[in-house]
């Protein structure tokens, strides 16, 4: 394969195109590689890039509500919709600014979009967000939620 790097002040932020005839497991490495550097870029700058299909969504911390992982696929919702994000729950949790909280060893959510609290069974506490999602807060969670929230 050919490659060419090149540098120059006229560009604002690096770009990359590839030309090839053929998708192969290396071009998809790499542009894997290109995407998750862009995306730990965006995240220090409170957006998240998030993928739906084929598309990059960029969304701004304060439009997301909830971060959760399904089906071993992280996913974040917005108010009407969800997306596909490849980073883990941990890298997303550390990324995020102090308006987010986890709920459960699964879930992450934006302490803003919250509908309402209520005592659920077993000591534990249901949240259901302004979007109408709506989840759990477990135990071992719920202290650091209540201290999120100045309870």
């Amino acid at each position: 394969m050919r490659v060419q790097l090149f540098v120059s002040k006229d560009y604002n932020e690096p770009y990359a195109e590839i030309y090839t005839d053929v998708l192969t497991d290396n071009i998809q490495k790499a542009m894997h590689l290109l995407e998750e550097d862009e995306l730990e870029d965006e995240m220090e700058n409170n957006i998240l890039a998030v993928k739906n299909g084929q598309d990059i969504i960029l969304l701004d911390f304060e439009d997301i509500f909830m971060v959760r992982v399904e089906e071993k696929q992280t996913k974040v919702y917005n108010d009407k919709n969800e997306f596909l994000i490849k980073k883990p729950l941990y890298k997303i949790e550390n990324s995020l600014d102090s308006n987010f909280v986890r709920i459960s060893k699964s879930t992450i959510v934006n302490l803003r979009k919250i509908e309402r609290v209520a005592p659920s069974f077993s000591g534990m506490m249901f949240i259901e967000l302004k979007n109408g999602l709506k989840d759990n807060i477990s135990r071992k969670y719920l202290s650091d939620f209540k201290q999120a929230l100045d309870l």
